[in-house]
């Protein structure tokens, strides 16, 4: 079986973990990493014991050079990619624009939103058929909050999100002809790490009620989604972003 090679962004922590855990039965991935090397490492391991090679790459995607290194690295690998999962991403912070720090405001756009987009452009350097690649799949995560707005908890982050949203509407027009889909997944409110690293461990609770199906999500509502984009039953998908809120 041909295995496609995809390189996920922050992928060993929360969605992108699931996500590299549901794409390791027909994929090779190369993952970048912040800062947890422990729990990277465990994660390769049980992607190889699911039939999955993995490149494990310390990067932080606002670095220019970084980003370079995490494509150079999966090249080095696998000769190489044919798929993109835009998921690294924060809020760094819940409270009012008016209450946010400017330096928050500035890391949160870098994060979620150009270094999206120079992700993009690097996999469009080593994927596009106009360009000597042989093709392949963006997919970016957004958020709910691309919509809602998210008012008086990180309207900064909905603002990033809503570019992502643009980024996906635009490539997916401009990559047709060159044989890339790309394609948007926006996640309502999920249980990960993103609350507590923002500092309300207790959010998923707190706003379920607003939530139609009366739950918070879990990573597992996501990563599937993600997987099935990667596939054939998906071959005629771009330019649009599925919302997985819950109704929200």
């Amino acid at each position: 079986m041909n295995r496609a090679v995809v390189v996920v962004t922050g992928g060993t922590r929360g969605i992108g973990a699931a996500i590299a855990r549901e794409l390791a039965a027909t994929c090779d991935l190369v993952l970048s990493y912040r800062s947890n090397a422990d729990a990277a490492t465990a994660l390769r391991a049980e992607l190889e014991s699911l039939g999955a090679s993995c490149e494990l790459v310390q990067a932080d995607v606002t670095v220019d050079g970084d980003i370079e290194r995490l494509f150079d690295s999966a090249i080095a690998r696998f000769g190489r990619i044919d798929g993109l999962v835009n998921n690294a991403g924060a809020t760094m912070h819940i409270g009012p624009l008016a209450e946010t720090p400017a330096d928050v405001v500035r890391a949160v756009i870098e994060l979620n939103l150009t270094a999206a987009v120079l992700c993009a452009r690097r996999a469009v350097q080593l994927m596009s058929t106009r360009l000597g690649g042989t093709g392949g799949v963006i997919v970016n995560i957004s958020s709910g909050a691309a919509t809602l707005g998210s008012p008086g908890e990180y309207v900064h982050y909905a603002a990033a999100k809503a570019g992502i949203d643009a980024l996906t509407t635009g490539l997916a027009k401009e990559l047709g002809p060159e044989g890339i889909r790309v394609v948007g997944v926006a996640p309502g409110t999920i249980r990960t790490e993103i609350h507590a690293d923002a500092g309300d461990a207790g959010r998923p609770d707190r706003v379920a009620a607003r939530v139609p199906l009366g739950r918070a999500g879990e990573v597992g509502d996501i990563a599937p989604i993600v997987a099935w984009l990667f596939g054939p039953g998906a071959a005629f998908i771009s330019g649009t972003t599925i919302r997985v809120a819950g109704g929200a």
